[in-house]
């Protein structure tokens, strides 16, 4: 087994033929079909169905490998690099969207002047879909919601924040200073998924005041949430940090009594040493939270690693 044969697999995982997993490694067709025979003969199992294309179940499980192998190669070249010059290479960043709305400017902006060599990519996602990601390495850090029960991530708590109610003008709990689980289950909500790090604490809440929340739609994704909200769709329960201080409209903001508050953390995977790249990054995100988050309304610093 060698690097190009698990090279080979990930493209055809990536593209969806051989061919064009061939011109995304620069190099031709029968090579890659090499490849792939040599490491199904060594494995002895088929990893790639050829009649469609797709990989087979033992192919994604040595593919989900595979990424783990070539991150933990890109760490190598890059902390190398690092010992002899700057810091230089790649990092992956998953980030909330509501959070990176105020943490990416000030972040990417640092990075470029402290870290030049450094390259940062960011995808955007919810904890449902940034961890898959981060244990596959496909990230190497990602800032998600808490609570996460998963023994191969190591988590930092980052910052806490208060959950809210914006309510469009007009609707009945628009006209409340503050409210309670019990009249907010009386209305319909714009809600995340069951399951969703939010919604799994709502629920919660909501079952221990002895009541159920009533969704009018759910949706996943706070930020299109929040867009629906904005525009009078109805009554959303939000983080304070997905209202931005200059948007102004037809709605009100609510308190709400009795649920806890949303926990923000920046992830890593428990296995491997993180790269030098990965390593800058993540000092950075730190410095930005400790000195941004006391600006943003109804946010606290977080208190360490959780448990």
């Amino acid at each position: 087994m060698d690097l190009r044969q698990l090279a080979a697999l990930v493209a055809i995982d990536e593209v969806g033929t051989f061919s064009a997993a061939a011109a995304r490694l620069h190099t031709v067709q029968s090579n890659v079909s090499t490849h792939i025979a040599r490491l199904e003969r060594e494995l002895g199992t088929t990893l790639v169905d050829r009649s469609t294309g797709q990989l087979t179940q033992e192919g994604a499980s040595v593919v989900a490998r595979a990424r783990r192998v070539q991150a933990e190669l890109d760490a190598l070249v890059a902390d190398v690099a690092s010992m002899r010059d700057e810091v230089a290479g790649q990092v992956r960043l998953g980030v909330l969207g509501t959070t990176g709305r105020w943490l990416l400017p000030p972040l990417l902006a640092t990075m470029g002047e402290r870290h030049p060599k450094v390259r940062v990519a960011v995808l955007e996602g919810n904890t449902t879909s940034l961890l898959p990601q981060l244990l596959s390495g496909a990230l190497d850090l990602a800032v998600v919601n808490l609570p996460v029960d998963d023994h191969d991530v190591v988590m930092e708590s980052l910052f806490e924040e208060d959950l809210v109610l914006v309510a469009p003008h007009g609707h009945p709990l628009a006209e409340t200073g503050r409210v309670g689980l019990a009249e907010l289950a009386d209305h319909e909500l714009l809600l995340p998924p069951p399951g969703t790090s939010i919604r799994v604490e709502l629920d919660r809440a909501a079952g221990a005041a002895g009541v159920a929340l009533q969704a009018k739609a759910e949706l996943d994704g706070l930020r299109l949430i929040a867009s629906l909200a904005f525009e009078g769709f109805g009554a959303a329960v939000l983080p304070a940090t997905a209202i931005p201080r200059w948007l102004d409209g037809a709605w009100r903001l609510v308190a709400i009594e009795g649920v806890g508050r949303r926990r923000v953390s920046i992830a890593r995977r428990r296995a491997g040493l993180p790269s030098a790249p990965a390593r800058a990054l993540h000092q950075v995100v730190t410095e930005i939270v400790a000195d941004r988050a006391s600006s943003q309304v109804s946010v606290d610093l977080g208190g360490g690693s959780p448990p």
